[in-house]
């Protein structure tokens, strides 16, 4: 048994398009009900999600047997955090609130294993290394790991040139909503200004030969970012979709269109 090639990473080198969705009902189920859907990728969340790492694991294992690569995104990127995840299975993270270029090679030394990283030893004793049947585990993993950095403040604009030259980040992901917030537009993503910012951004990446990638439900939004060279693109959110086809489907019988109180409720 080796060490799995990581598919998601080939793709971003080779400026292949990958099209994913995102992951928050904290769900198994749900999970592999979406990554038989025809998805590239999933991101499971740890930021705004009620994800833990046993729920991620449970979610991992629920989705390993359909042909989509799973993303993990930490609340925070914390070392401890990284090592966890990284041991449960997952070869591709997305880290948030990546604002310098120096947090930046933090994060790619904590995919990696000494001397070039400083990611515990311990994968012998975890599910990632099928504890120790994966053969030349030690020797082969760092190759496979996929580092995403999120940009998502005026001060990660500033630095993105730096953080984009950074050796070791596969990939640089814009947070459209604290972009917004940041901007001064909260809640606004449509905002010319962030548009403008976002747009700006893609192109840097790309002119720094990393992949660019972004989350939008708007679909004239996606294929133009596309259009613009970014690489791994989020079209939808599992709790998005299920909210917005219930609100429609009740609105079709009732009339309303509205989401109506709980019985009992106010």
């Amino acid at each position: 048994m080796a060490v799995p090639i990581n598919p998601f990473k080939q793709a971003l080198i080779q400026g292949r398009p990958q099209i994913g969705l995102w992951q928050s009902m904290a769900s198994p189920y749900t999970a592999e009900i979406c990554a038989g859907a025809g998805f590239d990728w999933l991101l499971f969340d740890g930021e705004h999600a009620p994800n833990d790492v046993p729920t991620m694991l449970a979610q991992l294992q629920a989705v390993e047997s359909y042909p989509t690569h799973a993303i993990a995104r930490p609340p925070i990127g914390d070392v401890v955090l990284i090592k966890q995840y990284l041991d449960l299975g997952f070869q591709t993270l997305l880290i948030p609130l990546v604002d310098t270029a120096e947090q930046a090679v933090h994060m790619v030394r904590a995919m990696r294993y000494p001397p070039d990283g400083i990611r515990g030893v311990g994968a012998g004793s975890a599910r990632v290394a099928r504890w120790n049947r994966v053969e030349n585990y030690f020797r082969d993993a760092d190759e496979q790991m996929c580092l995403l950095v999120q940009a998502e403040t005026r001060t990660a604009m500033e630095n993105l040139d730096a953080i984009a030259a950074t050796g070791g980040v596969d990939g640089i992901f814009i947070g459209p909503a604290d972009l917004s917030a940041a901007l001064g537009h909260r809640g606004d993503a449509a905002h010319p200004e962030v548009q403008a910012v976002i747009e700006d951004a893609i192109r840097r990446i790309v002119a720094a030969g990393k992949a660019a990638g972004i989350l939008t439900s708007n679909e004239d939004w996606a294929r133009r970012y596309l259009g613009l060279g970014a690489t791994f693109v989020a079209v939808g959110t599992d709790v998005g979709i299920l909210a917005k086809q219930t609100l429609a489907l009740a609105g079709r019988f009732n009339g309303a269109g509205e989401a109506k109180a709980p019985v009992g409720g106010p």
